[in-house]
């Protein structure tokens, strides 16, 4: 079956799209959903351990959000906001620019005393690829200039920045946070390691493309864009030897997901490796490695809520969204979570 991107469409009050985190950030509430019964229960996040086991896997995605948005002006003084999407080596990224017709190659934007930026070259799809002026340690530079980039469908500014950043975050290269992970303390994480669930960690570094609209009519006409990703051989051992035993791997976010969809293989068996991904996971898909998911609720008609249809079921999913809708959860990336089981 050929699916469409209203498919994937549902109707979302205004007001339920949360603005700010809960605090404690697993105070959040919890909707659990059996794929098996459907049945649908309603939790609060920290009692996520009531559905954990001893021998499950719980797979979290170490990735650092990079205060990612600049206010920089041209030399003429224009405003114009950056929004570093990729490195590309040490000094040259990827970024999308607003407005764009100011950004030509060649032209120079000015950040802060202590950085700039010239313009190199426009790609196919409208980014620009630009090389940094600076002294000193750029990723310093970056945590004083930079802001977070929030959503624009959040209109709240972030009191303490690292709200946007899950508490297990290490290695800088995120466009945007992967949100499941945001409702985990380390007390909670602490508990759910007493308990014999194995805690192992990847990476994605999630850019905007996983959370750009789908523009065509027929979603398999979509085109991903690609995210690096890395699976230690450590990780992949851990993962291989559950699979074996029959343990469940629980992934905490799409990103999650679609790090260990792309690292195995046929068999379902996690090879090490490191590069970049552009899989895209819709219905119908036979997931290889991924027996359960831990994530936010998604935009209609976006790539994730079209990945967690191929886990559940298309109908089943617009059904559970419905639900929390009516139950008055709260969505996208400040918002509450679910488990799929």
């Amino acid at each position: 079956m050929q699916y469409k991107k209203s498919d994937f469409y549902y109707e979302l009050p205004e007001e339920l799209i949360a603005q700010t985190p809960a605090t404690p950030r697993d105070s959040s509430r919890l909707l659990v959903y059996d794929r098996k019964s459907k049945k649908i229960e309603h939790r609060i996040f920290r009692d996520i351990t009531d559905y954990l086991k001893a021998g499950d896997v719980l797979v979290i995605n170490d990735t650092k959000v990079l205060p990612a948005r600049l206010y920089a002006h041209t030399e003429n003084g224009g405003a114009v906001e950056v929004l570093l999407l990729k490195r590309r080596n040490i000094d040259e990224w990827e970024v999308l620019v607003k407005p764009g017709k100011k950004c030509v190659p060649g032209k120079k934007l000015i950040v802060s005393e202590e950085l700039s930026l010239t313009v190199l070259s426009v790609t196919d799809s409208g980014e620009r690829i630009i090389k940094f002026e600076y002294g000193g340690v750029f990723e310093e530079i970056l945590e004083r200039v930079g802001n977070m980039p929030l959503p624009p469908y959040i209109k709240e500014k972030l009191k303490d920045k690292n709200r946007y950043q899950t508490v297990y975050a290490k290695y800088d290269g995120s466009a945007a946070a992967p949100t499941a992970g945001l409702h985990f303390t380390p007390e909670l994480l602490s508990k759910i390691r007493g308990m014999g669930v194995e805690i192992v960690e990847v990476l994605l570094h999630v850019g905007l493309g996983t959370f750009r609209p789908v523009k065509e009519d027929i979603i398999t006409d979509h085109k991903m864009h690609s995210e690096y990703f890395e699976v230690s051989a450590e990780a992949a051992d851990k993962i291989n030897a559950a699979k074996r035993e029959g343990r469940r791997i629980i992934a905490v976010g799409t990103t999650s997901v679609r790090t260990l969809e792309s690292a195995a293989d046929e068999n379902g068996v996690i090879i090490p490796q490191k590069g970049n991904t552009q899989i895209f996971i819709y219905p119908p898909y036979k997931f290889k490695c991924v027996d359960a998911l831990i994530t936010n609720f998604h935009l209609p008609e976006s790539t994730l809520i079209m990945l967690v249809a191929a886990m559940c079921g298309r109908e089943e999913i617009l059904s559970v969204y419905e639900t929390a809708v009516r139950e008055r959860y709260r969505f996208f990336s400040f918002g509450d979570a679910c488990l799929f089981l």
